[in-house]
């Protein structure tokens, strides 16, 4: 029989979807105040995916994903998912979000983002909030599973979480 024993830490990281442009800066520092200091921050692309955000997000819309310095307990997920929804709710205009965020936890061999959004491949955390094996990391990069979203399966995203995982085995190793 195993015995429990603690978690490691895992690495923050938001996805972030934002048509507000002139608001990044500010919405970059609040993730920050509750967060700690970012250490990654993507350059933005053009979100194309998908036209899903489009009515109430209003494109243009641009994808760019950031990361902490500080490495987190991964049982934070549920709770991080609630309070990234707050953060959205802050930033709408006229009712429509302006921002979408994903948390997501990245470790050396996965990452995992927190969704409100129930399917089979989910596992329930807490308060409404599941957790989903987005990408598994093999033959030197992640991996898209047969339900990744397609700009989860993307160059740009694969290469920005790939930079993300080595500055984490970095600080693993220090």
């Amino acid at each position: 029989m195993g015995t429990a024993g603690v978690f490691n830490r895992e690495k923050l990281v938001i996805a972030i979807l934002i048509s507000a442009a002139g608001r990044k800066d500010e919405l970059v520092s609040h993730l920050a105040d509750l967060w700690g200091p970012v250490d990654f921050a993507s350059d933005p692309f053009t979100f194309t995916f998908t036209h899903y955000y489009d009515a109430e997000m209003g494109p243009p819309i641009d994808r760019f994903f950031i990361s902490f310095e500080r490495l987190v307990d991964p049982t934070c997920l549920a709770r991080t998912k609630v309070e990234t929804n707050s953060i959205e709710d802050m930033f709408r205009e006229k009712g429509s979000r302006k921002v979408n965020l994903d948390p997501g936890l990245l470790s050396l061999p996965r990452f995992v983002l927190a969704t409100t959004k129930e399917n089979a491949h989910r596992i329930p955390l807490a308060d409404g909030i599941y957790a989903e094996i987005t990408l598994l990391y093999g033959r030197g990069s992640f991996q898209p599973l047969p339900w990744t979203y397609p700009d989860f399966r993307s160059e740009p995203t694969l290469s920005i979480l790939n930079k993300i995982r080595a500055r984490y085995k970095s600080q693993t190793r220090a």
